[in-house]
């Protein structure tokens, strides 16, 4: 999971609003201590990644406020501050206990999903994304994330009927277009990925989609086609491990054997990354 959060992590508009509001009608210390002056100062702490400083601030403004309406958005947002600070089982019991308050919340559910498939849970991250379809199907980043998923535990058929509903809802996205590539690749449609990898290089070339269509490539015998890519993605990344593995394989296919083990001892000698696409 990436340190920022693709949901805003600061809490909803409506706090931010009462914050602004009610600056002009308290002195500063009186405000900086009230229940929306906490939030504020707990959204700008995390604006400038002081987890530890937004933990604080949500902790208190809980404790200040317990029964404060706006109290179980505050608690998934201190979830997910608290999974940041790498607490993954104090992060997914706050944002349990959030769940529990609001079992309908889309928010929190997608939240504690996006935590619990941090920490390697994947089944439970889909049975949380699949509740948050079920109770919303046009949320691009949780249709995204049910796809991933549902292709690592091997439900093919459920990460294409997510791509079809990706099509429908946001059909150019970044996300569509990875999560076709992605299914395309696992199904071995090697020239149905190839469009949709190019159109996420067009987007924002990155050594791991140059990657993945260089495999396409490789698959279909497009040996020129898979060595640009290669040659590309190593020029934006030198250290990407799968990037001297196929280079080494299309050096075997190409004969030149001297080159291909070169590549793979220098693939072998490369720090494991992690697989970034799913």
């Amino acid at each position: 999971m990436n340190k920022v959060c693709y949901r805003c992590i600061a809490l909803c508009l409506f706090c931010i609003m009462q914050y602004e509001v009610a600056y002009t009608q308290a002195p500063n210390k009186e405000l900086e201590d009230s229940y929306y002056g906490l939030i504020g100062r707990a959204d700008k702490a995390i604006e400038h990644g002081d987890w530890a400083g937004a933990e604080e601030y949500l902790l208190t403004a809980l404790s200040n406020e317990p029964q404060h309406p706006t109290n179980v958005m505050v608690m998934s947002n201190l979830g997910l501050v608290q999974y940041n600070l790498g607490r993954d089982s104090l992060a997914l019991e706050t944002l349990s206990r959030a769940h529990a308050i609001a079992p309908r919340s889309v928010t929190i559910l997608a939240n504690r999903a996006q935590v619990l498939e941090a920490m390697g849970r994947d089944s439970l991250a889909f049975a949380d994304y699949s509740k948050v379809l079920a109770l919303d199907s046009s949320v691009v980043e949780p249709l995204y994330a049910h796809a991933m998923i549902a292709l690592r535990l091997g439900y093919t058929d459920k990460a294409v009927a997510d791509c079809n509903r990706l099509q429908d809802v946001a059909a150019d996205s970044v996300q569509t277009h990875r999560a076709w590539a992605n299914v395309y690749s696992v199904k071995k449609q090697w020239l149905d990925a190839i469009p949709h990898f190019t159109a996420l290089i067009d987007a924002g070339p990155t050594a791991a989609d140059y990657c993945g269509r260089a495999v396409c490539y490789l698959m279909l015998n497009r040996l020129n086609e898979a060595s640009a890519d290669i040659s590309t993605g190593l020029e934006l990344d030198t250290e990407n491990r799968e990037l001297y593995f196929y280079r080494a394989y299309l050096n075997k296919a190409r004969y030149r054997h001297d080159d291909a083990r070169e590549d793979m001892r220098r693939a072998l000698s490369v720090k494991k990354q992690p697989d970034v696409s799913f």
